[in-house]
């Protein structure tokens, strides 16, 4: 597959979650969060089966199908929001993240020996079994009902008798809540920069850092210790000394800060210490507005609006390509710093202006 089959699979997989995310989190909210998470993980098992099977690309296309249920992150999220106390959210939801990080280490390792040693065809029917133990577990310890809210589960059977999962009007009916719309119009515009930079960040480490792919690998696998360091060393610590608005602000900011970093530096190791506060920034700012936002609506509507921050990523893989393609090409790495430090400044100078820091005192 050349390089413009590739954007195209990208962009497949992108648009696919894209619609798939908000419909998942109104399963979730209709006919359960263990229901939903079951569903993404047998999605999961269909997914690696087809691309063990898959030898063309018509069949790779296809393989990605399945990918429209599979959001086990936000399927997990969903559990973990029913079933944790509101003050405590932030924190169960950045523990969440540290074992979701150990798992995409330790998994793409035992991955990446399989395929060495076995096959891609042999490691692809390994994930499917996997994920099926995935679903059996999920079934056997996650109770059927975890919204314990007063009065959730009696709006979550009424929505199951009359609701719809394709009502767009029930999903859009959330952005009318108090501070959710603008909140998620945050999460939009300040995913924007890193997105592109993330998306283009394979590019960047070879042509920009010079790195052969073993170095890369190393280099990753950085990010996923420092993100597992954060989400649950540094989050919950926080959490507990400051308000949410507060650590939005403070994320913001620190973006902005390492958007001058990213714009001024010159070779990887500048970057190995960008890393940190840049994934404090990313793995915070995630956090906080992922608990924001389901705070902000009823507990009947948790799944999705989970649903819609995970669509945010997905929007981020369709549309990064393309701004990070233009930007790279014609303006080079130092852009993505630059684009970030307006960005987030812009945004941190209007949420200070809107008095979002007195959020939590009503």
């Amino acid at each position: 597959m050349d390089t413009l089959w590739f954007g195209y699979l990208q962009t497949t997989v992108g648009v696919i979650q894209l619609l798939g995310g908000p419909l998942f989190g109104r399963f979730a909210d209709i006919f359960g969060a263990r229901m939903a998470l079951a569903t993404s993980c047998l999605a999961s098992v269909m997914y690696f089966l087809l691309l063990g099977f898959t030898n063309s690309v018509p069949l790779l296309f296809i393989h990605k199908l399945p990918a429209v249920f599979m959001h086990i992150l936000p399927g997990a999220q969903m559990v973990v929001t029913d079933l944790t106390e509101p003050e405590k959210r932030t924190d169960a939801l950045g523990k969440l993240g540290l074992c979701f990080g150990i798992g995409m280490i330790t998994g793409s390792s035992l991955g990446g020996f399989l395929s060495t040693h076995y096959g891609e065809s042999f490691a692809a029917f390994v994930g499917a079994g996997g994920s099926l133990l995935s679903t059996v577990l999920v079934i056997s310890f996650i109770p059927k009902h975890t919204k314990k809210q007063p009065g959730a589960q009696e709006h979550v059977d009424k929505k199951a008798k009359a609701g719809s999962v394709f009502n767009l009007s029930e999903i859009a009916r959330l952005m009318k809540f108090p501070g959710v719309a603008k909140i998620f119009a945050v999460k939009i515009t300040s995913g924007v920069p890193q997105g592109a930079f993330q998306v283009m960040f394979s590019i960047i480490t070879m042509n920009f850092f010079q790195l052969q792919a073993a170095q890369t690998g190393y280099l990753l696998a950085y990010f996923g210790v420092v993100q597992m360091v954060i989400q649950g060393a540094v989050i919950g610590r926080m959490t507990s000394m400051y308000s949410e608005s507060n650590l939005l602000l403070l994320s913001i900011g620190v973006a902005s800060i390492v958007g001058v970093a990213q714009a001024l530096m010159s070779n990887v190791i500048e970057f190995c210490f960008i890393v940190i506060p840049m994934m404090f920034s990313l793995c915070t700012f995630n956090v906080i507005t992922d608990s924001m936002l389901t705070k902000s609506v009823p507990s009947s509507d948790t799944g999705t609006m989970l649903g819609l921050c995970a669509s945010v990523q997905s929007l981020m893989r369709t549309v990064g390509p393309t701004i990070g393609g233009f930007l790279y090409q014609n303006y080079g790495v130092s852009s993505f710093g630059y684009i970030q430090l307006v960005v987030n400044t812009l945004l941190l100078v209007y949420l200070m202006k809107s008095g979002i820091s007195k959020r939590e005192e009503h």
